[in-house]
């Protein structure tokens, strides 16, 4: 579920970037899913 969710952030991101659309708001939301991510690494868990 957790590398769904940063796949599309990502896919999203680099899409933003080629059509210049979005703005700051997918950088914002790749940022929180990076956090997630290393929040969930150092913890242990692992999204499923």
């Amino acid at each position: 579920m957790l590398w769904t969710i940063i796949g599309l952030l990502v896919l999203f991101w680099i899409l933003g970037l080629v059509f210049e659309i979005g703005g700051g708001i997918i950088h914002i939301l790749l940022v929180i899913a990076l956090i997630v991510f290393i929040f969930n690494m150092i913890t242990g868990r692992r999204g499923r």
